[in-house]
């Protein structure tokens, strides 16, 4: 019934189970490379910078030669394109009269627009003048284009393109970052590229392997505009190298499965395995079997050891006491039924009997339900002080052997001597040492003593009370069963056999302990207390 009640109260509340947490656990690491391909965004977009910064670095060293060449040529002040603003953004980029004029990358594959491919060109005429200069650096644009795989446009003022394949004769003065350059300022853009093969199935993750970088840069010769340099390439990016690289990738994947795999299985079998054992070794101890109070078959790891174990144990204790509450209950079932038969039946006969029965057989049986009342009530007296004993909580108080004499009454029937260690101060209250003390003067007392030494001594903070007689001892026999609750050889006499058990019940609520030690005469029983 309570444990049907308790599962009532945990289903309340919907929980995952273990195995589920596990699995959505096992799935979140398993799933966290596949995740990680989503999150290069920021790699890719140090790629497009680094690219950029790869163009400039070339289009400066192109746009330095082209210079030169136009120096060179002579090529008059009216044939040069736009003259630079000398205030205002345009100044400020030049930075016409500063030793240095750094062009740092601006472009971000996060927020800016990735335009459509570059238009193509239109038909035009390049002045000779600057269709020579384009002649003479076509072999370093080729050179260079060779190691760094860029595409390399020179173009004139007018954007007419003078140096650069097949493309020669074109302008190209309509694209966006190439009047941008030919007004004076510096341009990048990004753009669609036109694949040359179709891209693999990894690419589809990713944006920047489908750009391309533009970098348009104006040639400034004497403050005007004398011409652009416009590069451009793919950049780099991690899915090529992936893809490249795609049968290490398959291995890694299958060596992630298979460890997770292993590492769910390590689980199930040192965690889950044993957590599910348990719960079936609970309800089956529950339903009652005895057999199920046994180690498991396989515990896992450490702690399901020590849970398991803590749990049998007191599964076990539990067992122990609903046995001895049983055997208890069946003892003072006995007990109580005899004096009560005995109650009922004298006083049946007093009431049947009527007149016929004389003042001595009337007085006789009277006098035996006075007697079986009387122990009817030092039964229950002693059973209240059993339970009393076994429910106890200590004072803290301590007291000494002497203290606990003292205050028990004269008992004519034999001696107390009290030995050495009278005055050693023991960790239980004088009340409840005296009662210790009263129920062994007692069994002395009632098998035949005439005298009782109690001495105590310590060592290493325990106290050890010795309390011995010169009385008839116990048998062998009856040794090991003087502990038991209503075990008594001296029931005829108004024995009820809880003395000791009430004994044993106060000193283990004081941290004690009593066993019967052998002696040559008589009995001695060795009590063991903290020191006080």
């Amino acid at each position: 019934m309570r444990l049907t009640a308790s599962r009532k109260w945990i289903g309340r509340k919907w929980r995952p189970r273990l195995a589920t947490v596990v699995v959505a656990i096992l799935m979140l690491v398993m799933a966290l490379p596949l995740v990680g391909l989503f999150f290069f965004r920021l790699y890719e977009n140090q790629l497009i910078r680094q690219t950029e910064a790869e163009l400039i670095a070339q289009g400066a060293v192109i746009s330095a030669f082209y210079a030169q060449e136009v120096r060179e040529a002579g090529v008059p002040l009216e044939k040069l394109g736009t003259p630079l603003p000398q205030t205002g953004a345009g100044a400020s980029r030049s930075n016409p009269g500063g030793p240095y004029r750094p062009i740092e990358p601006q472009l971000d594959l996060a927020s800016d627009s990735v335009l459509p491919t570059r238009p193509d060109g239109t038909a035009a005429t390049a002045d000779p003048v600057f269709a020579a200069i384009g002649a003479r650096l076509s072999g370093i644009l080729d050179a260079t284009q060779k190691t760094t795989l860029a595409g390399f446009r020179l173009l004139d003022p007018r954007g007419v393109v003078i140096a650069g394949r097949s493309e020669v004769g074109q302008s190209l003065a309509e694209v966006q970052e190439v009047r941008e350059a030919l007004g004076g300022g510096y341009a990048s853009v990004l753009r669609l590229r036109i694949p040359e093969q179709p891209a693999p199935p990894l690419y589809s993750v990713s944006r920047g392997t489908r750009v391309r970088v533009f970098v348009a840069m104006p040639v400034v010769v004497d403050d005007h505009v004398a011409g652009v340099v416009y590069v451009s390439r793919t950049p780099n990016n991690i899915v090529k190298h992936l893809y490249g690289e795609r049968g290490k990738v398959t291995l890694a994947a299958i060596a992630i499965l298979g460890g997770t795999l292993l590492i769910g299985l390590v689980f199930l079998r040192t965690v889950s395995r044993p957590i599910y054992a348990l719960i079936d070794r609970t309800q089956r101890i529950a339903a009652g079997e005895r057999d199920a109070i046994r180690p498991l078959d396989h515990h896992g790891t450490y702690e399901m050891a020590e849970l398991s174990a803590a749990f049998l144990d007191m599964a076990e204790k539990l067992q122990a006491r609903s046995d001895s509450i049983q055997t208890f209950a069946t003892h003072v079932s006995h007990e109580l039924k005899s004096p009560l038969t005995a109650i009922q039946g004298a006083a049946e006969l007093l009431r049947d009997s009527g007149s016929a029965m004389d003042d001595e057989e009337r007085r006789r049986f009277s006098n035996n339900i006075v007697t079986d009342a009387g122990r009817l009530n030092l039964l229950v007296r002693r059973l209240l002080d059993l339970a009393r004993a076994e429910n106890l909580a200590p004072s803290g108080e301590s007291a000494s052997v002497a203290a606990a004499l003292a205050l028990l009454p004269v008992d004519t029937r034999l001696t107390v001597q009290a030995g050495a260690g009278g005055d050693l101060a023991l960790r239980i209250s004088a009340e409840n040492a005296a009662i210790v003390l009263a129920n062994l003067i007692d069994n002395s007392a009632r098998h035949g003593a005439t005298l009782v030494s109690v001495t105590a001594t310590s060592a290493a903070g325990r106290a050890t009370v010795e309390v011995s007689d010169d009385g008839a001892g116990i048998s062998p026999s009856n040794r090991a069963r003087i502990f038991e609750p209503f075990f008594t050889t001296r029931r005829s006499s108004g024995g009820t056999g809880m003395g000791l058990g009430i004994v044993l019940a106060l000193l283990k609520a004081h941290d004690g302990t009593i066993r019967l030690v052998d002696s040559g005469r008589g009995t001695r029983f060795e009590i063991v207390l903290p020191v006080g």
